[in-house]
């Protein structure tokens, strides 16, 4: 069962790497902002970083990047004069379209290998994955005793760190996370990765 889960989470991140490396100029972690921005227009920067799985500090200077490049827009929330509210602009729109596309053709292609009869099922299982996917993730989430790490906060120690900002050591051919930072080949599979 592992082996399935692993391959599959492995697949998905190959396929998004892969597209995300068509596009170029723009990382996974700017694209899942973008997707988060997309899901919910108006975000505050706290619910950015919550759906991006990174600290207010590290998401800030990310939406500084998507801002610069024309592809978020940042205002005064009109719930509160402290607070910012980002939302997609219309270039962060289309490339965010262009990734989906990209990462869409990949998937479609994998499903067209699953034998014929198999695929709608192949699908309805998928389906009701992502559906307990987002359930788990809505949910807190009990650590196991044995895998409790030190919290990393702000400024010395923040709420679980920054997963998101290993992305830049994923594999784009295979899925893997380089061992070394910053990757320059992958140990897998061999593949050259490109550094930022």
């Amino acid at each position: 069962m592992d082996d399935v889960l692993l391959g599959l989470v492995r697949t998905a991140v190959g396929v998004s790497t892969r597209a995300a490396a068509r596009l170029g100029g723009v990382s996974l972690v700017q694209l899942r902002a973008l997707t988060v921005l997309h899901e919910r227009p108006d975000a505050s920067l706290a619910e950015l970083a919550r759906g991006v799985g990174g600290s207010v500090s590290t998401t800030s200077r990310l939406v500084d990047r998507l801002v610069t490049a024309g592809l978020a827009d940042r205002r005064p929330s009109p719930a509160s004069r402290r607070s910012v509210s980002l939302r997609l602009t219309p270039a962060g729109e289309d490339l965010l379209d262009r990734y989906d596309r990209l990462r869409l053709t990949e998937l479609r292609a994998v499903l067209a290998e699953v034998p014929g009869d198999r695929r709608d099922a192949v699908l309805a299982a998928l389906g009701e994955f992502t559906a307990a996917a987002g359930r788990v993730a809505a949910a807190p989430t009990p650590v196991p005793a044995d895998d409790v790490r030190p919290a990393v906060h702000e400024g010395g120690g923040g709420g679980g760190g920054d997963p998101a900002c290993w992305l830049h050591r994923v594999c784009p051919a295979c899925g893997r996370l380089a061992d070394e930072d910053p990757p320059t080949r992958c140990a897998a599979c061999g593949e050259e990765l490109a550094v930022d």
